[in-house]
C-alpha cells in the first residue's frame, strides 16, 4: 500500500536457501529496508525473520546485539540474553530459529535501527566490499555450527556481565559473527572464530 496509515505490512520477498544464483541483498539493504516506514513504528522478530531461510540467525543475531552499542549502562544486559538465546539455538542444530512467543512479537523500533544504521554505514559498506558468500560448507557443517553456537554462548554471557569497557568490543566481535551468517562468508567465520 502507498498510503502511511495502512495497517498491512509489506510481504517479504523469498529469497533462496543457499546454492549458485542471483546474489542476495547484503546487509545493508536488509537494514535500509527495515527502516524504511513509519520510524515511531515497532518491528516484531518474526518480521525481521520471514524469508531469509539459513540466515535468519545472522539477522537475529545481528538485531539482538543492537543494544549492545547504544550508550546506556543495561546495552549488554539486553543484548546477552538474547545472543545465548540464539548461541544455544546453533549449539544443539536447529536449522531455523526458535523464539518464544512473548520474544517474538517484540523488537527494536525502526527509529533505533536507523540510529544503528547510522553509525555502521560506513564500516559496512567497507566490510560489504570484503565480505561476500564463499566457503558456505564452514557455516552449514554441523560441527562448525556447534564450535560458533558455543563461542556465541560465551560471549552473550560475557556481555550480559557488568564488566565496564566491553560492550563494544564483545558487540563488535558478535557482529562479525553475525555478518558472517548473514551474507554466507565462511571465511569471516573463521576470522570471528580466531
Amino acid at each position: 500500500c502507498c498510503c502511511s496509515g495502512c495497517r498491512r505490512r509489506p510481504r517479504s520477498r523469498p529469497m533462496p536457501e543457499t546454492g549458485p544464483g542471483p546474489r542476495e541483498d547484503g546487509t545493508r539493504a536488509l537494514l535500509d529496508a527495515l527502516i524504511d516506514g513509519d520510524q515511531e513504528q515497532g518491528l516484531d522478530y518474526n518480521d525481521l525473520l520471514a524469508g531469509l531461510g539459513r540466515r535468519a540467525f545472522g539477522m537475529l543475531l545481528f538485531v539482538a546485539v543492537l543494544p549492545a552499542f547504544i550508550p546506556i549502562p543495561i546495552g549488554g544486559a539486553l543484548s546477552g540474553p538474547l545472543v545465548v538465546l540464539i548461541a544455544a539455538q546453533l549449539l544443539v542444530g536447529l536449522r531455523r530459529p526458535w523464539l518464544p512467543r512473548f520474544i517474538a512479537r517484540r523488537g527494536p523500533k525502526r527509529q533505533a535501527l536507523a540510529r544503528f544504521e547510522r553509525v555502521v554505514d560506513p564500516w559496512l559498506g567497507r566490510l560489504e566490499r570484503l565480505v561476500r558468500p564463499r566457503m558456505a560448507a564452514i557455516l552449514d557443517h554441523r560441527l562448525a555450527s556447534a564450535f560458533t553456537g558455543l563461542l556465541l554462548l560465551l560471549l552473550g554471557v560475557l556481555l550480559s556481565l557488568p564488566i565496564p569497557f566491553t560492550n563494544y568490543l564483545l558487540g563488535g566481535i558478535i557482529l562479525l559473527h553475525a555478518l558472517a551468517l548473514l551474507e554466507r562468508d565462511g571465511a569471516l567465520m573463521l576470522a570471528a572464530w580466531g
